[in-house]
């Protein structure tokens, strides 16, 4: 029992020389044998406590399994003997000797190793376990022969133990001292001078150990050597040393091994005897050997924990008192026969559910005395637990907090703690511990619905309950508790207070006022529902209240308006075929659903036979063919009623009048006017409809006439500016584009010419004789070639022919006044980006000759107006480069694509031409190229002026 408890001191010892490198270690020799209450040391001065910590922290020593030597007195802060401490009964021959405990502190949770190394004295003296030897030695020993004696036992160690033998008297025989390993010293008493019987029988000696301590010790025995005679033969084992190995816990009688040993002698002389000679150790409570054959066996209790391996000493001695010794080494197999021992150093019973990670719960500590694979051990938790167990040194573990905690969810945990060995197989131990969970406000109220849906009623009583909106707070007692309040906000910029209220511990909605489905169809408001915590958390939920329609309203008729005044007829004619639809009544319900479906039926009728309603639509038609029996003035009432439950109505008269003409109806108008029941004030309406008519159109005679005067004036002024008038072109319709791409290729060019004040253009084209650039129409158009436009660019510099008086307009075809004014023709030219231009034929002259008469001011002011609109809606409607016509300027002339005429403009008066491009040169008009044919010159078209003029005339 020593043996394991100074066992389980190493292993604690060296466990905590770990555990010191983390949490400080503090240490302190004392020498063996202090009277108990002598002083240690002062801890809390070593370890840098305070007095007061020690006594809030409640500090303790924690030995484990081992004896408490130690005390704290925490007054003092000291540490003091217990127990009287004896080193040869704690440690045995260990060194060091050394008590290892800890000390403990709580909130918070700290420890610190100490180590108490107990120091050796000298208070034992040497001694042999037998005061007397006896040995048989053969007179014929020879010189050399060695005795091997029991060596002394001092169970003080270091410098206090064992040190030398003396032995005396020294005539015959001298020590030799054989160093064994780990076993100390092999005394053996060696003959140096051979032995005669008959001089000396017996001879007693003197052995005596000394120790090396201060006082020294020592002990002695009695050697009694008896001489026999001749037997000069020892025993001889056939090997010095001997292995083997046992298992633990073998059973009492298991053969460990046999010795064997010769003797050559004969007779009694050979006989052999074994025996085992370990005198300091418990070999001989384990292990015993048959003195006749030299087998081992077991006897006692094998343990690993105590003793690894054993040596065993052998001697085997022949009749004559010779002998020889050998080892026997017995190495014992460890087997797995301890489970692991697990101890709480200390723990908490609860723990705050915001508590954060890696916080320590408690502190264990697991012991397995079992070695190698059988004493590694593996720590771990049962499954699904927000903990873990991390190791703080070897054989201690912390048990923290691996994630959130959540009272709500798990409101306690039992955490059972397995340890178990690598051993085969495994052995393990478990132990449980409680961990309450407390709670924290960390959970906002949950309404049991993602937002609320209720209806109710319109016309409904004040305070009437609507429904109840529920929470949950799955937090505890007064962080639970809810609270609901309405959130403030506005419903048609009136507070929602003022619409429903919310109770406060119910949750139930009320009604504040009566709802009206007309006014207010539905609303939506939030109720917030709020913890008792701190701080509290809450949340909100929509609601969202519908007004349900109830039938509180009338149909209303919307036609025939019913008038007091005047009577309102509908018209019949006599003519009319079955179906004939008379009118119709239109009439609305403020109401919905059902409610607001409407019937129509015929109340009263002055012939039931001629009229009919659609009980759908309103719809008043005509049962039969009307004939001339019918009366003229009918009277009808209709009956409008709704769906709703009850059913509400409103009715209508219409007045109906029977007549092929206005002057059969007028005849019973007086008849009209006095029924009291058709009114209606027709003639007011059709009276302010006219007058309103005529009004209208007299304020747009007047605006126009306006817009007139103001453009006479403008143009008019623009026309008295002589070089300042804008050019105004007259272009020939129909153009089309050949290219199919929507605009005219750039590589040709094309004039407008038309003669100031004249209102009428002239166009100016050649044909060119390659590629065709523009197509015209079968009355005489042609088109241009590209080798045509060479010859014409070639030759620019020919002087043009006479005008072609095929090319003249005559006097009824000109625009523009007669006179005899002679004016410079302008010209509207285009030039595309190749810079190249079309030349001018012959027939086109340069310039117009003297007009037959001088243009009247208002000819030349009505020429001026249509060819400023005229160019006004061309702008409009061409792009860059572009121009479209009208097709009103002639039927079968339609121009598609013409380059925009305001590039190049032709000043009258003047030989210079105005372009878009300053850089591009201008050339004189070139004359053109001998064709093929002569093209036949177009048409003259009417301009807006002329088209005016014949118009008059003809009216004329």
């Amino acid at each position: 029992m020593l043996d394991r408890t100074m066992a389980r001191q190493v292993l604690l010892f060296i466990c905590l020389l770990s555990l010191s490198s983390v949490r400080g270690q503090v240490s302190y020799s004392i020498p063996e044998e202090m009277p108990k209450g002598s002083l240690v040391g002062n801890i809390a001065q070593d370890l840098g406590l305070d007095l007061k910590r020690l006594k809030s922290g409640k500090a303790r020593i924690y030995t484990g399994d081992s004896a408490e030597y130690i005390e704290l007195n925490k007054e003092r802060g000291v540490l003091l003997i217990r127990e009287r401490i004896d080193r040869e009964a704690l440690c045995g021959q260990t060194t060091p000797c050394a008590l290892h405990f800890q000390i403990i502190l709580e909130n918070p949770m700290e420890f610190y190793s100490i180590t108490v190394e107990v120091l050796d004295i000298n208070d034992n003296a040497p001694s042999f376990e037998k005061e007397e030897i006896h040995f048989k030695i053969s007179e014929s020993a020879v010189t050399g022969f060695k005795f091997t004696l029991e060596p002394a036992v001092d169970l003080d160690v270091g410098i206090n133990g064992l040190k030398l033998y003396s032995l005396k008297p020294t005539d015959h025989f001298v020590l030799k001292f054989n160093n064994q390993p780990s076993r100390g010293q092999n005394v053996e008493m060696v003959l140096q001078k051979p032995l005669d019987r008959e001089t000396e029988k017996h001879m007693s000696l003197v052995l005596t150990a000394t120790d090396g301590g201060d006082p020294q010790m020592s002990g002695n025995t009695q050697i009694h050597i008896t001489v026999l005679d001749v037997n000069d033969n020892a025993p001889v084992f056939t090997q010095p040393v001997y292995k083997a190995n046992i298992r633990e816990n073998a059973r009492k009688g298991s053969i460990v091994t046999t010795v064997s040993a010769t003797d050559s002698d004969e007779g009694p002389n050979s006989l052999i005897e074994y025996s085992i000679t370990n005198t300091q150790d418990n070999v001989r409570q384990v292990f015993d050997i048959n003195g006749e054959n030299g087998q081992v066996t077991v006897i006692g209790n094998i343990d690993y924990e105590k003793a690894r391996h054993y040596e065993i000493r052998v001697q085997a001695s022949d009749r004559g008192g010779l002998t020889d010794s050998c080892k026997i080494i017995v190495d014992v197999i460890d087997i797995n026969d301890n489970s692991p021992s697990i101890s709480i150093m200390s723990k908490t019973n609860t723990i705050a559910e915001d508590s954060k990670p890696e916080t320590v719960v408690t502190m264990i500590n697991v012991q397995d005395p079992d070695s190698g694979e059988n004493g590694k051990l593996q720590c771990f938790l049962n499954e699904n637990i927000p903990f873990t167990l991390k190791s703080a040194t070897n054989n201690f573990f912390s048990l923290v907090t691996d994630n959130n905690l959540d009272r709500e969810t798990v409101c306690g945990y039992n955490i059972s703690v397995i340890c178990a060995d690598e051993g085969s197989p495994s052995l393990s131990s478990s132990v449980t511990l409680s961990l309450q969970i407390s709670d924290v406000n960390d959970n906002a109220p949950v309404f049991e619905r993602n937002s609320y849906e209720a209806s109710i009623p319109e016309n409904n009583t004040p305070a009437l309950s609507i429904f109840t909106v529920r929470a949950r707070d799955a937090d505890w007692n007064q962080n639970a508790r809810v609270s609901y309040i309405l959130e403030d906000s506005s419903i048609n910029g009136v507070s929602v207070a003022s619409y429903v209220s919310v109770s406060a511990d119910s949750g139930v909605i009320h009604a504040v006022r009566s709802f009206d489905y007309e006014q207010i169809k539905d609303f939506q408001f939030r109720v917030i529902a709020q913890d008792g915590g701190s701080p509290p958390l809450s949340s909100n939920v929509s609601v969202k209240i519908i007004i349900q329609d109830q039938n509180d309203n009338a149909p209303q008729v919307l036609y025939p308006v019913q008038t007091g005044g005047s009577v309102v007829a509908e018209m019949v004619p006599r003519s009319a075929d079955v179906g004939y639809l008379v009118t119709k009544v239109v009439a609305v319900d403020v109401d919905s659903g059902q409610n607001a479906w409407l019937s129509y039926k015929l109340q009263k009728a002055t012939d039931r036979a001629l009229f009919e309603v659609g009980a759908q639509n309103g719809e008043i038609r005509t049962v039969r063919q009307v004939t001339d029996k019918d009366a003229v003035k009918q009277k009808l009432t209709v009956v409008v009623e709704d769906n709703g439950q009850p059913s509400r109505s409103a009715t209508v008269n219409i007045n109906v009048a029977v007549a092929d003409s206005f002057p059969e109806v007028l005849s019973e108008f007086t008849d009209f006017t006095h029924d009291k029941d058709y009114n209606d004030n027709l003639t007011f309406y059709l009276v302010l409809a006219l007058a309103v008519v005529s009004f209208l159109f007299i304020v747009s005679i007047i605006a126009i006439l306006s817009v007139k005067c103001y453009r006479w004036r403008r143009e008019r002024m623009s026309y008295k500016s002589g070089a300042n008038l804008p050019v105004i072109p007259y272009y020939p319709p129909l153009y089309a584009d050949v290219g199919g791409t929507g605009t005219l290729q750039h590589v040709y060019n094309y004039e407008v010419c038309r003669t100031t004040d004249s209102r009428k253009s002239d166009l100016k084209y050649a044909r060119p004789s390659s590629e065709s650039i523009i197509s015209l129409d079968n009355s005489g158009t042609q088109t241009l070639t590209h080798a045509q436009r060479e010859k014409l660019s070639n030759n620019s510099d020919v002087q043009q022919k006479p005008p072609n008086t095929d090319w003249r307009f005559t006097q009824n075809q000109r625009p523009g006044p007669s006179g005899h004014y002679t004016f410079q023709s302008n010209h509207l030219r285009w030039t595309s980006p190749r810079r190249l231009r079309a030349a001018a034929t012959p027939e086109v002259a340069v310039g117009t000759g003297p007009w037959p008469n001088p243009p009247t001011e208002a000819e030349q002011l009505q020429a001026l107006m249509a060819a400023a609109n005229e160019v006004s809606e061309a702008t409009n409607t061409l792009g860059p480069g572009t121009m479209g016509l009208s097709t009103r300027y002639s039927p079968q002339f339609t121009l598609q694509h013409v380059p925009d005429y305001r590039q190049n403009v032709y000043i009258p008066g003047s030989t210079a031409t105005l372009t878009a491009n300053p850089q591009q040169p201008q050339q004189a008009l070139p004359p053109p190229q001998a064709s093929g044919a002569q093209p036949e010159p177009p048409k003259a078209a009417q301009t807006p002026a002329s088209k005016k003029k014949s118009t008059k005339k003809e009216k004329k």
